[in-house]
């Protein structure tokens, strides 16, 4: 009898010890998606950034996803006119009426302040919010239940606000490295090359997608391009080649975001379609196509410098710029000419933009192949006489 109940002591004890182990075994297993510090390319190649996994904060519940339109058709939304329940429904019921089927929204701007509550760790330890968008996520999956499309918009490296928290990331004089550099505006940028914006950057992006955004749209990946470019100091940067800089952060936005699902665009200069250089800033055509679900040129013609192909103000020429601007993305693109989606001007700068105008740009798009085409107005206010009243024609020609 004492035999028996020694062994099954024994055979107690092991089971308890078994248990233990299973348990600490899976205590390591982390149960949200892993993203990774460095940026992977479709090639599996890293960016410079050291690998090391990083669980993901959970989203606070499931957000609900449109699927992208094979016809992407967008207007802009700053963030304060999304916070504005009556004019953000005037912009809604002008996508209900036309053809129209996505929307632009604000999530960080020019300030660098994002306009509501991000839960990630790595957005919390830098990031100024100002809640601009109080029911953020109730207008998401309003938008959702009309079949509207939402893209947010993050603009990346102009951002006076983490440069406030964080200035040793940020841009410097050359003359007194101790001292933020500032563009002919006054703003203020940090370092493209900081990996640390790379984080934030990302996080705000993961944050966004959590909510039900369902695409990310960043801006301003590129360096500054304005104000005494001959004081210029970069501090992360230095040395660097900016094009390499700028494609290894796609590289890492693509690699942390891409296997959440997310839907990934970036804007570029307009002339990125005609320039084979970087411009000075960085951003050169064929160094985004393979992180970037979708390329969007800003192909203002009033942007395009005086005598642009003979044209003494390309502003009075909008169907002769976009074609040309998009014949050669398309071009450039090769195999994948559909992740072209350019921004168009709806205001009016160097020319009155009327509905003729606008239209003219829409057309030069469906001329060069393309389907799908977003129209910017900084103060939100769309010619709908550009706008075709059925939604879903066909308009390819």
């Amino acid at each position: 009898m004492s035999l028996v109940k020694g062994n099954t002591t024994v055979y107690a004890l092991i089971g308890v010890l078994a248990i233990v182990v299973i348990v600490f075994s899976l205590s390591l297993v982390p149960i949200f998606p892993v993203t990774y510090e460095s940026g992977v390319s479709p090639s599996g190649a890293l960016s410079a950034v050291a690998e090391e996994a990083v669980p993901l904060p959970p989203p606070p519940l499931p957000a609900s996803h449109v699927e992208t339109p094979d016809a992407v058709k967008a207007i802009y939304m700053t963030s304060f006119v999304a916070g504005d329940v009556a004019w953000r429904e005037k912009l809604v019921a002008l996508i209900e009426e036309t053809e129209l089927n996505s929307i632009v929204i604000d999530i960080k701007d020019y300030t660098g302040l994002v306009a509501f509550p991000i839960q990630d760790p790595d957005f919390e330890a830098l990031g100024s919010v100002e809640v601009r968008i109080p029911d953020i996520r109730d207008f998401i999956e309003s938008l959702h239940r009309k079949g509207i499309y939402v893209i947010g918009r993050i603009a990346a490296f102009q951002d006076p606000a983490l440069v406030a928290k964080r200035p040793d990331i940020a841009v410097k004089k050359a003359t007194d490295t101790g001292v933020v550099w500032e563009d002919r505006k006054g703003q203020t940028w940090v370092d493209p090359g900081s990996h640390e914006a790379w984080k934030y950057l990302a996080a705000i992006g993961r944050g966004a997608y959590y909510l039900g955004f369902d695409e990310l749209n960043y801006d301003y990946i590129r360096f500054p391009s304005d104000g005494d470019m001959g004081d210029i100091h970069f501090p992360s940067s230095e040395g660097k080649v900016k094009a390499d800089v700028i494609r290894d952060f796609s590289a890492y936005i693509h690699g942390v975001l891409n296997p959440l699902g997310a839907v990934l665009s970036v804007d570029l200069f307009g002339m990125t379609t005609t320039n084979r250089d970087d411009l000075n800033i960085g951003q050169i055509l064929e160094n985004e196509l393979p992180y970037f679900d979708y390329i969007a040129p800003m192909v203002y013609p009033s942007h395009y410098p005086k005598n642009f192909l003979g044209y003494q103000n390309p502003a009075e020429k909008p169907y002769e710029v976009v074609k040309y601007s998009m014949d050669k993305a398309v071009a450039r693109a090769s195999t994948t000419p559909l992740k072209m989606r350019p921004w168009l001007q709806d205001f009016t700068l160097g020319a009155t933009y009327d509905a003729a105008k606008v239209r003219a740009q829409i057309q030069a798009v469906y001329d060069s192949g393309l389907m799908s085409w977003m129209l910017w107005n900084a103060s939100n206010r769309y010619t709908r006489g550009a706008l075709l009243e059925e939604e879903g024609v066909d308009t390819v020609q």
